[in-house]
């Protein structure tokens, strides 16, 4: 189903967005917040609000300094993951609107402006912009369906496997995805941007998710609510996307781990 762009809307100081990031010894997120602070705080009516899941002191401590009225920081003395943060985040929210955003994001103005304008003409919506590289390639994140031999394929390391399945892993990744304003079935935690109300209709993150999959739960509730993830390709975000868990043992052992809890919560499907 393909949905129209909104109108052209001005800043309406009365309406308020909540910005979550959830961070553990994060190297970009000082990238992140000066952009945030550069771009989007003098131009919308937004606060941000960090959680820090118990990161080394002197991260913690260069966090701080960016404290204040419109960047409020909550320091965890455990770290208790991904969903946690964004949960206890938004119930301290007295903002309408939502933003669930990586601490590896850069936004533009220009085009923040536009999502907000979609998000606010239309309900029972959660808006995810394209996600590029630094160098502007894009990141195929959005995808049709999930399954445990798509998800296994891009972690092989010979790269003649993978090019056996090219064209499995090019639907797997949605690379064929128009540049249409459009509904898809799953989209990255990377961006997610929604209201409060639609958030916790469908409970918030899953915290027994503690990291990866979590984004995919919660699509997975948002659409079992009668509720549309829109792609929006006229918008771009910048995601310099770490893929931890491709390089570390320890990660990827959290990954797998989620994929099960997935699969045993919404049915296990293998290719």
């Amino acid at each position: 189903m393909f949905l129209s762009n909104a109108f052209e809307r001005k800043i309406n100081i009365n309406d308020e967005i909540g910005i979550s990031i959830v961070t553990y010894n994060s190297p970009d997120i000082f990238k992140t917040l000066d952009n945030f602070t550069s771009e989007i705080l003098p131009n919308f009516a937004c606060r941000i609000y960090i959680y820090d899941n118990n990161s080394d002191e002197s991260f913690k401590n260069r966090l701080s300094t960016y404290e204040g009225e419109r960047v409020q920081i909550h320091f965890s003395s455990k770290n208790s993951g991904f969903g946690h943060g964004h949960n206890y985040n938004v119930n301290r929210f007295h903002e309408e609107f939502l933003l669930i955003c990586n601490p590896d994001i850069l936004v533009s103005q220009a085009d923040f402006q536009k999502l907000w304008n979609y998000l606010h003409a239309n309900r029972n919506v959660m808006v995810a912009p394209k996600v590029v590289y630094p160098d502007a390639k894009v990141q195929y994140l959005i995808r049709r369906k999930l399954d445990v031999f798509d998800y296994m394929l891009r972690f092989i390391p010979f790269k003649f496997v993978k090019k056996m399945f090219d064209r499995r892993l090019s639907a797997f990744e949605c690379r064929d995805l128009s540049d249409d304003i459009q509904t898809v079935k799953f989209a990255s935690g990377c961006f997610m941007f929604t209201r409060v109300s639609d958030f916790s209709q469908v409970g918030g993150f899953d915290e027994r998710f503690f990291m990866y999959f979590e984004d995919n739960d919660f699509c997975q509730k948002f659409r079992q609510q009668k509720k549309q993830i829109v792609y929006f390709p006229d918008a771009a975000v910048i995601h310099f996307y770490g893929k931890e868990a491709h390089r570390s043992f320890k990660v990827f052992k959290i990954f797998i781990t989620s994929m099960v809890q997935y699969f045993n919560k919404w049915g296990w499907k293998f290719f």
